[in-house]
């Protein structure tokens, strides 16, 4: 007869937990056992449940042991500030054990003297990110420091899995488990959809049938509420600006607030709409990714210590940091996902009996819809996430280089090895092989320039770096995490942060713009910092960082559908929505669940035709690209469109009399490809793959290229490649991710091929009530501040177009 979780806890451990009053959760107990009969674990359970407590439990019991060899366990966060917060809050249990347990974090910012001491010295528990764990594995003390490794705890699995983050990842456990055959895998989420994809992920060789899927108990359901405004419900627009004084009365009313944004850009507008409105000077504080380190930090120990009211927060707070204090989570504009939602409302309560409690606030009328979509798939647990691809080339490049960094290596072993990491199962040998050209040559148009020879072949068979200066340089370049050219912004010799240098670019001095939620004064730029000084004057410009935009999940999408299709469902919508869909089906008619409504009409001496696809902002974007391009070919004279997440609007001289000819599948083999060829999207993704792949560098000691000159580096190689070499190794690895990360293509062609047969043509005389939102996108991107009342009134006088 086994022994039960119960039994295998060390007494140090069970009297940890008496003498608090609490028993180890069954799932916390399920991971033991498995780490008892050196199974992989994939755990899935919700915040607040004790899920990294679950993971590090197996860990802590066998060092309380004795059980211990140099390095013990890996832990693998998303995020730098996960891995801090974690040391933070597993010290704490560690010292109150009175274990003798040495723990360590390894990130960017740790500083260089111990992360050389690590490396000869590892602690018992050391807590990383994905790029640091690939760079500890260029060293040739890797060997030595991971053999006896007994453990990788990989936190928040589904941010890493289907990413390139993830393919980089994948291959340095496929390095880990040969240093250490008997290393077990562990797989920490509370928001997993497919969780046989990600056991396949986790699993050596893909082998998911060694995966243990643990499941935590589920806990009280959220409490999910959707504000209804006094003032008039928005057509259009995402920031939600008419809500701020309900936001800041909720805010007033609870503890502590967490308040989400969907991009950088509005969480700077509504951070300074707060403090407009904070007439008793609350502590409300602001965090994204584009602020200084340092104030990232003092926020977050400010939340730490109950010392803030709120934080208005982007992505950047998304997992896990674990304040218990909060108490309500605002999402301000629709989550565009039911994972992401419960992500965030995972950052409240942190107690699994009671209720994390969330408000939505939608910015417009589609919002609404979305946004009780998103609600009833939360609370149904119908989740949704990104899907598994083949791994990519580039990011196998920048891996080989690695280990070639830290020793010599056989091509036949790495091969073997590479294909163990389950997004690199099926990588055929030829594009392996092209792979080590690549790095070793730069291939058959490059082999001329040294300076693209970083690989040698010895006489025994094996590769070696050719110069040990190139060591230096792929330590200092490696990762895959590609921002948008960055400048840092600096007030006299205060750093605030950075914003994009496409946007800096436009700045001529004198104009102002607002960041770290101040309004500042353009002065110059130089080198890779621009300047600026403190300002007075209304109306900034804001910054419009790039790819902050979330896409609507395809989950969502068919919840929106459906909701449309069934008026009996409309009741549970505020009275404005419910009128303005009424409206909708008096003058129109309404989308179909399984259809695509295509509305076409005439507006001042232009020729309009709207399309309600629900495929997400990108997928929209490329489908308008290629339309255009159709309806040239076609005569139609096409002038422009406009997408956003659930629309398409197109206008043109000529009226588009049957639009089912242009929605056809064929235009994705036609005009994509010939679009792609010709546009600046393949350059730019070529830059990321050149970069990723090691081939164009980002910085040398002491000097960081700036965007310019990358894209004047790549753009130069580009060229010469797809005039000489077309078929070369980056070629194909920019074509697929253009085709799929950046342009959604796989989501837009599986829509094009559904709705053949199902495309619904309604001519009509005027513009439709459901085609206002849209119409008022045209131009929205360049309007700010006061410009809002002139959309308002653009919006009243469509709809009085629409329905008189």
């Amino acid at each position: 007869m086994t022994r039960s979780g119960q039994d295998l806890l060390p007494p140090v451990i069970a009297r940890w937990f008496a003498a608090r009053g609490w028993s180890p959760r069954r799932h916390q107990l399920e991971m033991l056992e498995a780490e008892r009969d050196g199974v992989h674990a994939l755990l899935i359970a919700p915040t607040g449940a004790g899920k990294t407590l679950a993971g590090f439990l197996p860990t802590l019991a066998s060092l309380a042991r004795g059980e211990r060899r140099g390095l013990h366990t890996v832990y693998v966060s998303p995020l730098k500030a996960l891995s801090v917060d974690v040391s933070r809050n597993l010290m704490a249990p560690i010292a109150e054990m009175g274990l003798d347990i040495r723990v360590e974090t390894r990130t960017g910012d740790t500083a260089s003297h111990k992360k050389a001491r690590q490396r000869v010295a590892p602690p018992d528990i050391l807590l990383t990110t994905p790029e640091s764990l690939s760079l500890l594995l260029s060293y040739p003390e890797a060997g030595a420091m991971f053999e006896h490794l007994r453990t990788v705890i990989i936190d928040e699995i589904h941010a890493f899995a289907p990413t390139k983050r993830g393919d980089l990842l994948s291959l340095a456990l496929a390095r880990l488990q040969r240093l250490a055959p008997n290393l077990r895998r562990v797989g920490l989420s509370a928001t997993v959809a497919d969780e046989a994809g990600h056991a396949r992920w986790l699993a050596p060789g893909s082998d998911d049938a060694s995966v243990r899927l643990v499941r935590g108990e589920p806990g009280a359901p959220p409490q999910i509420d959707i504000l209804v405004p006094k003032s008039r419900i928005p057509w259009g627009g995402h920031t939600a600006r008419h809500a701020v004084p309900a936001i800041y009365d909720l805010i007033q009313r609870h503890r502590v607030t967490l308040v989400f944004t969907n991009t950088r850009a509005n969480a700077e507008r509504l951070f300074q709409d707060l403090w407009s409105a904070n007439s008793e000077s609350l502590p409300i504080a602001l965090h994204h990714g584009s602020l200084a380190a340092e104030q990232r930090r003092r926020v977050e120990a400010a939340m730490s210590s109950g010392s803030l009211r709120a934080v208005v927060a982007t992505a950047s707070l998304d997992l896990g940091l674990d304040w218990g204090d909060i108490d309500l989570v605002i999402q301000v504009g629709a989550p565009k996902g039911a994972s992401r939602l419960l992500q965030r409302i995972g950052r409240a309560n942190h107690r699994l009996d009671e209720p994390s409690r969330a408000v939505l606030i939608p910015g417009n009328r589609f919002e609404y819809l979305e946004s009780m979509a998103a609600r009833d798939a939360a609370l149904a647990a119908d989740l949704d996430g990104e899907p598994f691809r083949p791994g990519g080339l580039d990011v196998l490049a920048q891996h080989v280089m690695g280990l070639a960094c830290a020793e010599p290596f056989e091509p036949d072993d790495l091969f073997d090895e590479i294909r163990t990491a389950t997004p690199y199962g099926h990588l055929r040998r030829a594009d392996f092989d092209d792979t080590l050209e690549f790095i070793e040559s730069g291939g058959y148009s490059l082999r001329a320039y040294d300076r693209f020879r970083r690989l040698v072949r010895m006489p025994d068979g094996r590769y070696r770096v050719s110069h040990p200066r190139l060591i230096q340089q792929h330590r200092l370049n490696a990762g895959v995490i590609l921002d948008a050219p960055m400048l840092e912004v600096k007030v006299g010799r205060r750093s605030l942060g950075r914003v994009e240098e496409s946007f800096a670019e436009q700045l001529t001095p004198g104009d102002t713009f607002l960041f770290a939620g101040r309004v500042l004064e353009f002065e110059r730029l130089e080198k890779t910092t621009l300047y600026a000084r403190p300002s007075f004057k209304p109306e900034p410009m804001v910054p419009a960082y790039l790819g902050g935009r979330l896409p609507l999940s395809a989950n969502l999408a068919d919840r929106v559908r459906r909701f449309l299709a069934e008026p009996a469902a409309w009741r549970r919508f505020p009275e404005e929505v419910q009128e303005w869909l009424e409206m909708q089906r008096r003058v129109s008619v309404l989308p179909e669940a399984d259809g695509l409504l295509v509305e076409t009409f005439p507006r001042r001496r232009k020729h309009y035709m709207v399309a309600y696809c629900f495929e997400g902002r990108a997928a929209h974007q490329t489908l308008g690209l290629l339309l255009t391009r159709r309806m040239e070919r076609l005569g139609l004279a096409p002038l422009g469109f406009v997408a956003n997440d659930y629309a398409l609007a197109v206008w043109s001289l000529y009226r588009v009399e049957n639009p089912e000819p242009l929605f056809s599948p064929d235009i994705l083999h036609d005009e994509l490809n010939q679009w792609l060829a010709r546009s600046a999207l393949l350059k730019r993704s070529f830059r990321d793959v050149a970069v990723i792949s090691g081939l164009v560098e980002r910085q040398h000691p002491g000097l960081r290229k700036t965007g310019r000159q990358l894209t004047i580096s790549s753009d130069l190689i580009y060229d010469v490649l797809r005039q000489h070499e077309p078929d070369h190794l980056l070629l194909r690895a920019t074509w697929a991710d253009a085709r799929g990360r950046l342009t959604d293509i796989d989501r837009l062609a599986a829509f094009l091929e559904r709705m053949q047969g199902h495309i619904r043509p309604k001519p009509l005389s005027r513009v439709s009530p459901l085609a206002v939102p849209i119409l008022l996108e045209i131009g929205q991107e360049r309007i700010e501040g006061s410009a809002e009342e002139v959309l308002l009134a653009e919006a009243e006088r469509l709809m009085r177009e629409a329905t008189r």
